[in-house]
């Protein structure tokens, strides 16, 4: 599942409840309503209405499984700064477009400074790695340069559940 992230979006209107079940279901969205309503004090069905009412205004945009990459073959991280030829809209757009379609991506952000794109990258071995960049970093896709950090270890992974949810 790909999520496009807009960055300025308008902040939802969260009341403490919905904060609270934001906070639940960010750790486990498997956990059963009734538990749910038990934390937070509200009724089974005041949850699930409210639950509903997050995924409907694009609040909650996905439930998804988190899977451990060392167990699943994709156990190499590597994360790619690239640089474009041009950094004109046309092309940037068209690497953004195209890079979406690679599944060894497994996340991507346009950046400020010398290089114009973060990538990280997750494959099961350095000859998917070379495989993936002969495709998706050729330079008649519009790159000049990468250059490739590989992971030794994680400090910090990414956890969206522990992601600070905006004050109004």
């Amino acid at each position: 599942m790909c999520v496009y992230i807009d960055y300025m979006p308008k902040i939802a209107d969260l009341d403490d409840f919905d904060r609270r079940l934001l906070a639940l279901v960010r750790r486990n969205n498997l956990e059963p309503a009734r538990s749910l309503a038990d934390k937070v004090g509200l009724s089974i069905s005041a949850v699930l209405r409210r639950l509903r009412r997050l995924r409907d205004e694009q609040v909650i945009v996905g439930d998804i499984a988190v899977v451990n990459p060392k167990l699943t073959g994709s156990a190499l991280t590597m994360h790619v700064l690239v640089r474009m030829k041009e950094a004109g809209r046309r092309s940037m757009d068209a690497f953004s477009r195209d890079i979406v379609r690679h599944g060894e991506v497994t996340g991507a952000w346009e950046v400020t400074g010398e290089d114009d794109f973060i990538l990280k990258i997750q494959v099961g071995s350095m000859e998917e790695y070379d495989a993936f960049t002969r495709q998706a970093l050729a330079d008649d896709n519009g790159v000049m340069a990468f250059k490739t950090f590989i992971t030794i270890r994680g400090i910090v992974e990414d956890d969206l559940s522990s992601r600070p949810l905006l004050e109004r």
